[in-house]
């Protein structure tokens, strides 16, 4: 039995529908990002499930216990909210231990526990600092300490890192996906960033417009999109509209007269549209006069341990990301080759294609 439920959750906000038809189940112990852009329902999930925002339709059950309606305090759960929320008038070890303060746990236990959340997000030696006192991380560090100190069931984490800078958010990305699993806690998080939830996700639910599009490990999300939205969303990607030569496995696709491989449903038909998704990463570029098409180098930037490059081509205007080995970049306006290995073409789902 799945640690926690949702069925059928949808939220209205008068004629507005925010979220809709999400279902999901989560195991104990798995880290799950709700990924996606802002406006598709990802925060207003999270606040349903930890209680802060009423359910329209759908149950939620926890360990077995239907927690639908039930209070936000009497579910237990351990939340870190965007801003940290931390009291300005208490110290480090006073935020921490407000949450057993109110669980009416006694104060031996409660200074015992606090040494152990400080130990764990490392802050020993900030216990009497006031959260003004500290930096941007170290606040960030308090209010996770908090979170798990109350030792919840699930760990409910809203956009926890987003003001920080890009170094320490990537540093802080890393701490917590190895705070969560030492200490096993089941752990939902909402982000707008792929690269946060792909790094320390055990699974990502892909939102759009309220709905779930795909639940998955990180990795075949990224390799295996269903929908020309996720392909957009997720990582970089060249869109080729095709139609269908030959379906089945072995099958072919044309475009613009030159025929590609790739698996098809043997249901499709002759000419039937399809639209194909290639990751820049998985071009190369040749000499002119080799690989599977001919191009121009329109532009070319420098992303330090890569090069991103434009190519104009009877395709389109591709993009092709090379890794930075050392050697001389392609100029501008130099023909080049480009090529890719058969399997690196993805079809997506029917329904995102456009006839």
């Amino acid at each position: 039995m799945a640690f926690l439920t949702l069925t059928d959750i949808r939220k209205d906000y008068g004629a507005v529908t925010a979220v809709t038809d999400f279902s999901l189940t989560v195991e104990q112990g798995e880290f799950v990002s709700l990924l996606g852009p802002s406006g598709c329902g990802k925060t207003t999930t999270l606040h349903m499930i930890a209680g802060f925002v009423p359910v329209s339709a759908g149950k939620i059950r926890l360990d077995g216990r239907d927690i639908t309606y039930a209070k936000p305090n009497s579910r237990g759960l351990g939340i870190v909210f965007q801003s940290y929320a931390l009291f300005p008038h208490m110290t480090v070890a006073e935020n921490i231990g407000f949450g057993l303060e109110m669980q009416r746990v006694s104060k031996a236990e409660r200074a015992t526990r606090i040494a152990e959340a400080l130990s764990l997000v490392h802050l020993e030696a900030y216990a009497a600092r006031y959260p003004r006192e500290l930096s941007g991380g170290q606040r960030q560090r308090v209010a996770l300490a908090r979170a798990i100190v109350i030792r919840p069931p699930i760990l409910l984490l809203d956009e926890p890192l987003s003001n920080l800078d890009a170094k320490l958010r990537e540093e802080m990305q890393f701490e917590l996906r190895t705070i969560q699993r030492r200490l096993g806690t089941t752990t939902i998080m909402v982000t707008h960033d792929q690269t946060e939830a792909f790094s320390i996700s055990d699974r990502v639910v892909v939102m759009e417009a309220g709905r779930i599009t795909q639940v998955d490990a990180p990795y075949r999300i990224y390799e295996h999109p269903r929908t020309r939205f996720i392909s957009h969303f997720v990582g970089k990607t060249n869109l080729l509209e095709a139609r269908v030569a030959q379906a089945g496995r072995g099958g072919r696709a044309a475009i613009g007269g030159q025929l590609f491989a790739v698996d098809l449903p043997v249901q499709m038909v002759a000419d039937a549209p399809v639209a194909l998704a290639i990751r820049p990463e998985k071009l190369r570029l040749t000499e002119a006069g080799s690989g599977r098409i001919g191009g121009t180098v329109a532009s070319r930037y420098f992303l330090g341990s890569q090069w991103l490059y434009h190519v104009d081509t009877p395709l389109g205007m591709l993009l092709a990301v090379l890794p930075n080995d050392g050697s001389i970049p392609r100029d501008e306006g130099e023909a080049v080759g480009i090529d890719w290995a058969d399997e690196a073409i993805r079809l997506l789902a029917e329904d995102e294609v456009a006839a």
